[in-house]
Parts: structure tokens; sequence; C-alpha cells
């Protein structure tokens, strides 16, 4: 220890009054002195960016004084510093507008949550254990370098893997160049419900390998093919900015929307026309409206029919002979009349678009789905005025973005691929795919060959609890944070912010971590990584957009510098005048002969219609994502947009499927795969058809903390381990299922913010 800090702390020791510890009498706590000037009762607004989710939005951070508790030097204690009290959305970022989820405003649960990791820990028990020991950071570090050197003495580089949430920006950057100096192979990066189908297919149809930006306050018209893009898909605030310019920022002129889906999500509860269309045969239905468009009237002027989009599918050229009203409706359940009045209404608006996102693409032939979208987007969307609707967010030019924000392998393939490896050495950082990946991919048993894990995470979870050593990094709103948001925004955003409150625990920034380990290893490594801190690497990306102009005017790299921290990032000007979005960005040729024109593809499923005779949709929760964001309370107690259920999960089925099987509201029901079983009580929609049934996505962990452990049921778990055929993609709705009814209400539980069941399940239930 520091002299200087030695004596800050023993003098104070002696003359503060002790204070006991909430909810520990015998539990002392010294007052440290406060390690920065606050004035009492002034709030300050410091920006931030938003990690809870990829759309990457800027954030307003709202510090106060206050008495916090603390570790300092490995002693718990209190001190007076500065504490986030409320975010924000931050009004200058391009991407969200000032505005703000309600996922984006849970993100402060993450800095006090009491489950929070709070010092470095070593595994004492077995694996999976839960047991674990204290050790100082100075042992911790040393360790972890030793076992990296000593794959370099034996020449075992190769073996050391990198499992990670996926990343974009100068995070990304730094684990790649760590990983190729050390010698080892690139990243995985795992996410169950990934995009790599939808990336694949605007690289053949629009030259982007990148998720679509849709000006829709433009839009006059507007059918969604599965895309929850008021909820959970892409960049939803975003979305929803738009979605309100469509709706009602137009005086006498107001969008229609329709929504193709077979379980109504949040946005299809706002549509004006809600269309059910088999599992898998959403691309048959796009190309029967397109069909009826081009065997009606020559193409609209200004049409994109003829481009790359159009002629990635078979037939395109010659109006999709195949794919008939009379014919499409057998394949889809959706009637011919319905499908020429669509047709006819998009023709005859001022401005359309196509939108395909979510379950359409998590089948086998979901890549075809998304083409054939894209090629239906290409025919509609006229841009009369401004352009398309349909644009992609520019790169901004940051060193190495391009290179940062690469479309990422499908997290299946990747994910199956170090499975099968013999890895002797595992780094995590926030993934968790034992919850998450299918059971049959094994990788729980997998990484217990592994003979060294390290986890940077914050939290303990079904897979973190795996490790032998745990470095927990700092919580968001500690740290130093960058983002280039993929979509959102018209304009090129690279979001960045300083520390917005001191860190409370004993923990270390896991960039700073891996730059530390770097100058440690020396050689190549140290070379690749030259920086001491990662707010020098941050710098040294962003000072060379000051010559870039945007929307900082600094003259030198220093006030750049300091202009990016308190704007909260860097963004290029809008070509558009004021008030209106900026043009999307040119769409690039690409070339035909690097993918041949699709034909339609049936869709495959596990599990036989006889034995299993209904379509299972796990879908994204919009309060736990992935599951990743389960531990929270707030979002536990946010009651669902549709069922108001909370709290825990529960099975949609439809209430003639109800009536037929004798499941009442709320009774407890299981529903089985070829992989298992789950249990959870039903809740009878109308919204889903009625040979489908459906669960969000985020409860049933085994692992995760007081408020989500033993919670709910995890639909995850009893996937099939299906990929869509073109990408390695997981096929999350290909999976089928059966249901029966195992016991009534009182054995449901179920817990509903409104309606004859409120409260807890449970006595003990956190509030």
């Amino acid at each position: 220890m520091e002299r200087r800090n030695f004596i800050k702390i023993s003098a104070l020791s002696g003359v503060m009054a002790t204070l006991q510890a909430c909810g520990s009498p015998d539990q002392k706590l010294i007052r440290f002195v406060p390690e920065e000037e606050l004035i009492p009762g002034i709030a300050t607004w410091k920006p931030s960016v938003c990690t809870l989710c990829s759309g990457g939005c800027g954030l307003l951070v709202r510090v106060m004084q206050g008495d916090a508790e603390v570790v300092r030097h490995g002693q718990n204690g209190l001190i007076k510093m500065g504490l986030a009290k409320k975010l924000e959305g931050n009004p200058k970022h391009p991407v969200n507008l000032g505005k703000l989820c309600a996922r984006g405003q849970a993100g402060l649960q993450v800095l006090y949550h009491p489950d929070r990791i709070t010092h470095p820990i070593k595994r004492t028990g077995p694996r999976g254990s839960g047991e674990f020991q204290e050790i100082t950071w100075d042992d911790a570090l040393k360790e972890l370098a030793s076992h990296l050197t000593t794959l370099q003495q034996s020449k075992s580089t190769n073996s050391l893997a990198f499992l990670a949430r996926p990343l974009r920006g100068q995070r990304h950057e730094l684990i790649e160049r760590f990983l190729k100096a050390f010698g080892a192979p690139p990243a995985v990066w795992y996410e169950p419900f990934d995009e790599a189908v939808l990336r694949q297919a605007n690289l053949l149809s629009f030259g982007h390998a990148a998720l679509p930006t849709f000006d829709l306050g433009r839009a006059d018209y507007v059918i969604s093919f599965g895309a929850d893009f008021l909820g959970t898909w892409n960049s939803p605030v975003a979305q929803s900015i738009g979605y309100g310019e469509m709706r009602q920022g137009r005086p006498g002129r107001r969008a229609k929307f329709l929504q193709v889906e077979s379980r109504m999500s949040q946005t299809g509860a706002n549509n004006d026309e809600w269309i059910p269309c088999r599992p898998g045969t959403e691309g048959a239905l796009a190309l029967g409206i397109a069909h009826v468009i081009l065997s009606e009237k020559p193409a609209p002027q200004g049409s994109r029919a003829g481009s790359q989009a159009g002629l990635m599918i078979a037939g395109w050229s010659a109006g999709l002979p195949d794919f008939a009203p009379e014919a499409v409706e057998k394949q889809t359940g959706v009637s011919a009349a319905v499908i020429k009045r669509l047709a006819h209404e998009i023709t005859q608006s001022g401005s359309a678009a196509a939108i395909i996102g979510g379950a359409p693409l998590a089948h086998t032939n979901g890549l075809f789905t998304a083409l054939a979208v894209n090629a239906l987007e290409s025919l509609v969307d006229t841009g009369r005025d401004l352009g398309p609707i349909l644009g992609f967010t520019p790169e901004p030019p940051l060193g190495d973005a391009a290179q940062s924000a690469a479309p990422m392998q499908a997290s299946l393939a990747s994910l199956n691929a170090l499975a099968q490896s013999a890895q002797q050495m595992l780094l995590l950082y926030d993934a968790n795919p034992i919850f998450s990946a299918p059971p049959a991919v094994h990788f729980r048993e997998a990484i217990a060959k592994i003979p060294y894990i390290v986890s940077f995470g914050s939290f303990i979870d079904e897979t973190s609890a795996q490790a032998d050593l745990i470095l927990p990094d700092n919580a968001p709103l500690e740290s130093w944070l960058d983002s280039i948001p993929e979509s959102g925004s018209f304009q090129a955003v690279a979001s960045l912010a300083p520390p917005a409150v001191l860190p409370l625990h004993d923990t270390r920034a896991m960039p700073d971590v891996l730059l530390g380990l770097a100058h440690q290893l020396g050689g190549d490594v140290a070379k690749a990584l030259p920086f001491t801190t990662f707010d020098a690497m941050l710098r040294a990306a962003f000072v060379p957009l000051r010559t870039r102009g945007g929307s900082i005017n600094a003259k030198t790299d220093d006030e750049f510098w300091d202009a990016a921290q308190a704007q909260g990032g860097w963004w290029s000007t809008p070509a558009q005048p004021a008030g209106a979005r900026s043009a999307a960005s040119p769409l690039a040729p690409v070339a035909a002969a690097k993918h041949a024109p699709m034909a339609m593809a049936v869709p495959e499923f596990a599990g036989s219609a006889s034995d299993f005779p209904f379509y299972f949709l796990p879908y994204v929760s919009q309060s736990f994502g992935d599951g990743s964001l389960a531990n929270l309370p707030w979002l536990q107690e946010l009651p669902d947009v549709l069922t108001t259920a909370m709290w825990s999960n529960w099975v949609e089925i439809n209430p003639k499927t109800g009536e037929r099987l004798g499941i009442k509201q709320g009774d407890l029901v299981e529903i089985a795969s070829q992989q298992g079983s789950v249990r959870a009580p039903a809740i009878l929609s109308p919204g889903i058809a009625p040979d489908m049934v459906a669960m969000p996505v985020g409860q049933g962990h085994t692992n995760f903390g007081r408020f989500a452990s033993g919670r709910g049921a995890n639909p995850l778990s009893i996937l099939a381990p299906l990929a869509e055929h073109e990408t390695g993609s997981l096929a999350w709705a290909a999976t089928r299922v059966k249901i029966a009814r195992v016991g009534g209400q009182e054995q449901g539980k179920l817990v509903l913010f409104a309606g004859g069941m409120s409260g807890f399940p449970h006595e003990e239930e956190p509030r």
C-alpha cells in the first residue's frame, strides 16, 4: 500500500466514528477520505453509453454526492463520492435523440447490484460448486500471466480461446489484437439470437454485411415480416422514434403498418393489420406479393426492381411464375385475395418498405426468407423524395473500425467448433452459453475438459461458475466506454464516455487487465498493444477524427479529445438540411457470381408433426434479452407489455387450443420436445396461431444470483441444435413440441401486474 493511502485510511479510522454495516451489526466500516471534489446537493450530468443491448444508445448519468459502502485496498468502508442516481437518454446522440427504454433505465442496477463480484476470487472446490476464495489482484494477475507464459514456452499459444458476447469498437479491437499477437485463434463471439443470416442476406442483396437502418418517418406503408422493431429487434429506440414520426409526425399523412408473424409481438400489437403465416414460409409470402406487382404493372419509377436483391431469387427476371397467389396460399395459409390486396395497397402508397427480422430468419431456410424480403424491399422502396427508406449506418473512419465492426461468424457454428477443439485455456467475457446454447452442443461437458478457465464477469452465472479464476470487470458506469452503433442513424457514430463514477469495489476494467498482461508478456504482444491504459488506446483511435469535421470543431487534439468526452462521442454532420434525416449510404453492387440465385427452400423441423403437433417459438424477452439481464430486479418487476406477467415466465397458447386440451388461464403446463421438457403457467392469447406455442426467454437460471436463480423455466433448454443451412446460425424457431396440462392455477403460480392474480408467487420473493 502506498504511504499516502495508508495515512488516509489509518488517520480517519482513528478520528471518525465507526459505522455499522446495514444488516450486519458486527461488521465495522471505516470512513475513507473522498477521492474527488464534490459539491453537496448539486447534480452533475455525465455522458455514458448504454450497454444493455446492441443498440448503442447515448446516456446522460445524473451524479450527486452521497455515502457509499466501498472496498478500498482490501478493506470495507464508507466514503463520500459521486453516485449515479438516474439514467436518461442523451438528446445530442444521433441514435436515440434523448430517448431511453426501460431496459436502459435498469442499467443503474448493474452498478449497485448486491451480487456483484467485488474482488478477484479463485476456485477452491469442484467446478460449478460455487466455492471460491478472495485473492489479491497481484496474486491473480501473477497466476494468469504464469499460465499464459507456459503456453508460450510450450509453443501452445493456439490452444488459448477467448469467448465473449459480440462487441463493437475498441474492446473488440483490443481482444483481437491481443489474441493475434499471442498466436491464438480469433475470439468466439457468442449470442444465441445472432443476426448472421440477415447480415449475409444484406451483403448479397445490397452490398452491406450489416443490419439495416430504416427512415420510417418517411414511410407511407410498412410491412414487417417478424421484426419486433419496437421491442427487441435491431435498434428499438431509434426505430420507435421513426415509428412515431411515421404515425403521428405528419399531419394528414398517416402510414399503414402490417405485421406478418404467427405470435403477436409488441410491434405486432401496434399494427393496422396482423397477418399470421405458417412458420418458415414468410419468404414465399413476400415473393407472392412481388409476383402480383411484377405481373400487373411495370416496376414503380425509381425502384430497384432489377437490382442485385431481386437477382438473388431464382425466377425473378421471369416474374416469379412459381409464386402466383393461389400457389402461395397453399404454402403460407394466407389467402390469395389478401396477397393481391397487399400488393395493390403497396403500389398505391407513396413510399413503402419491407422489413425482415426475428423468427422468420431462425429457420433452416432463413437466408432464402431474408433474400426474398430484400427482393420485395428493392421492388417497393421507390425512394421518390429523399432516396430509399432502407439504408445502412456509415462506419466512422475510426482507426481499425472496419476490422472491429466486421460481421461475425454464426454463433452456433463458432460455439460448436470451440466445443470440439482441444483448448488448454479459456478466457470468458460476458457470455453464458451453458444457459443459452442448446444442450445438444454439450458445451458444459466441453469446457469441463479445459484445464484452466478465467472469467472477467461481474456476476457468477452458469458458465462463469466453471471458472478457476474470476477477475471482476468494472461496471459500465465505472468504465471507459466506446461503441460503434451498427444501426439506428444515417450519420456515422462513434460513441465515447469516460467513467461516470469511481469504482465502488476492488474491480478492474477488463481492457486495462489485458493491456497490463500484454506488457508483462512482452514481445509481439506488447508491440501490438503499446498503450498503458485503455483510455490511451481510445484517445489514439478517436483523435484522428478531428480532421474529419462532423459534430466537433476543435483546433487541437487535446481540445477535440475533451469535447468528445463531454459530448458523448463523435458523429458526422447530417447530409440533409436541418430537420431532415440524412440520406442512407449508397447500396453497393455485389457480383451475382458470388452466390447463385436461390430457389424456395422448405423449412425443416425437429420432431414429427404427429408426435409433436405444435411449432415452438422461444422469443427474445423485452426485459431480459437472451437471459443475460434476468438478475436485475427492476426488469423482473417490469410487467410484460402484452400479458402484464412478471417475476416468472409463461407459455402462450391460443384459446381454442386451450379449450381443446382442457387448459385454462394460469394452469401449469408441460411442453416437451425431442430434447427435453419444461413447465410453466399457461396464458391464453388470441394473438398466437392455434398450431403454435411460445415462451419468452430469460428465466430458468440455475445460477445467476438471488433475483434470477431458480425462477421459471428456460425454453432454450429444449431446443434442437438445428442450423440455418447457409450460415450455420441456430435455427431457434425450428423445434416442434407437444403440450399437456399437469396442474391447476395454484401450481402454475402466474404473477400478473393487473387482473385476478397479483403479488408474488412466494412470500419470500424480493420486492
